[in-house]
């Protein structure tokens, strides 16, 4: 037998193993809901535990919201950031310690640009310290029935950055635009402007998937490519959770066809 021979021979081994099961990539994580019913129109994977990413500031984001309503914070006082708050790695706004930010405008860069320096500034605020609030984190988990996830940070990254499920992403994502609809709509902006500087909205399917006004990408090594997508159409909402897609245009491929399925779906109504 010739090199020639011997070599293919050897690709088309590797070429075998690489497709089988065994060697395959961990499957992607994937649910579509109606938001409106809360029904469940497509699921795989969705109650396999994996890591959040940034989709964890969802649930940050949600509890600045009832600090608002509760009257510990107030949309134009401010938040310091702490050195550690300052330390965290990128996505990041970069505010240097000892700087101030708005509440308001410190939920529209963790909502936009997903900036982990803001999302723990504002963890300290609320609760003291991020242990503290990562804690209120997971008791208002446990109360919306998160069963599968458990915060460790109030950003999500890596490699302690928690364990969620499609499932519990999806439950966090619809609370949120039915519970705060107008707080949501900041989820839906294209960008943010600071220091002299246009910072685009991360969520790539704003203005180009019809309907699409939200909610949160997220992306660490360990976790891959995770996205929450809400679209609203005539009077219907569907909300798309994907975790662990091996690319973000694979991601952003698989959620834009998955939402494209949940308009298909016949309308449920729920019982009375």
């Amino acid at each position: 037998m010739t090199l020639r021979h011997h070599l293919a021979t050897l690709f088309l081994m590797l070429g075998a193993v690489a497709a089988s099961p065994a060697a395959a990539a961990t499957p992607v994580s994937e649910i579509v809901v109606d938001a409106g019913t809360g029904r469940t129109l497509y699921a795989a994977q969705a109650t396999r535990r994996r890591p959040p990413a940034s989709l964890t500031k969802m649930m940050t984001l949600l509890l600045t919201f009832e600090a608002i309503d509760a009257g510990k914070l107030r949309l134009d006082g401010s938040i310091t950031m702490s050195r550690r708050a300052a330390r965290q790695a990128p996505s990041k706004l970069g505010l240097a310690a000892g700087r101030t930010i708005s509440v308001r405008a410190a939920m529209r860069t963790v909502a936009v640009i997903s900036a982990n320096d803001v999302a723990v500034a504002l963890a300290e605020r609320i609760a003291g310290s991020e242990p503290a609030f990562v804690r209120a984190m997971n008791r208002r988990a446990r109360q919306l029935g998160m069963t599968g996830t458990r915060f460790d940070n109030a950003s999500g990254l890596g490699p302690t950055g928690g364990m969620t499920t499609a499932r519990d992403m999806a439950t966090l994502a619809r609370y949120i635009v039915r519970s705060h609809p107008a707080r949501y709509t900041m989820f839906a902006a294209r960008s943010i402007r600071w220091d002299g500087r246009t910072r685009p909205n991360h969520n790539r399917l704003l203005g180009r998937v019809r309907g699409v006004d939200g909610v949160k990408t997220g992306y660490t090594v360990p976790a891959g490519y995770n996205l929450a997508a809400s679209s609203r159409r005539g009077g219907r909402r569907v909300i798309v959770v994907v975790l662990g897609a091996r690319t973000a245009e694979a991601r952003d491929l698989l959620v834009s066809n998955l939402l494209e399925s949940g308009f298909s779906s016949p309308r449920v109504r729920r019982g009375r």
